[in-house]
C-alpha cells in the first residue's frame, strides 16, 4: 500500500508544481499560419538589417551589449499608401522588442520607414521602453549599464 501511495504521489509531484504556470513565449503569438502573418513575417526579413543598424545606437547608453532582435518579436503596427490608391510607396510602422541573452527583454521601439521602389528609408525611431533591471537574472546584471 504505502509502494503505491509513493508511486502515485511521485507521478502528481510535477504535476502539482506546472499547473500554475504559463509560457510566456506562446501568449500572445499565434499557433497558426495565415495569409497575413506570411505578409508579416515577409516583410519583418526585409526590414530587419535596416533595424539592427539602428539598435546599437538606441542601446549603448543602456546596455553594454547590442540586442539581437528575432523577427517573430516584431509587430507591424501600420502600413499605408504614401501616394494613394495602387501607389507603391508606403510608409509602415512596426514595433519591436530587442532582447540580450536567452531572450530576455531589453525594451520596446518603434520604427517608422518609408518604402518605395528601390529605397527604403528610416524615417522615425521612438524608443518606447527601458530594460527592467527586475528582469534580468543575477548572472545577467552586467549587460545594463
Amino acid at each position: 500500500m504505502k509502494r503505491k501511495f509513493l508511486i502515485v504521489w511521485i507521478l502528481l509531484l510535477p504535476l502539482a508544481f506546472s499547473s500554475g504556470t504559463t509560457c510566456l513565449a506562446s501568449a500572445d503569438y499565434p499557433n497558426q499560419d495565415s495569409r497575413e502573418l506570411q505578409y508579416q513575417d515577409m516583410l519583418m526579413l526585409f526590414l530587419l538589417p535596416y533595424i539592427e543598424e539602428r539598435l546599437p545606437d538606441i542601446y549603448e547608453p543602456l546596455l553594454t551589449v547590442t540586442p539581437m532582435l528575432y523577427p517573430y518579436m516584431a509587430e507591424v503596427v501600420e502600413v499605408r499608401r504614401a501616394n494613394g490608391f495602387r501607389g507603391y510607396s508606403f510608409i509602415c510602422t512596426i514595433e519591436v522588442v530587442p532582447t540580450v541573452g536567452p531572450h530576455i527583454p531589453v525594451g520596446k521601439d518603434r520604427f517608422t520607414f518609408e518604402i518605395s521602389v528601390k529605397n527604403v528609408k528610416v524615417i522615425g525611431i521612438q524608443h518606447l521602453k527601458d530594460p527592467d533591471k527586475d528582469h534580468f537574472p543575477p548572472n545577467y546584471a552586467d549587460v545594463l549599464r
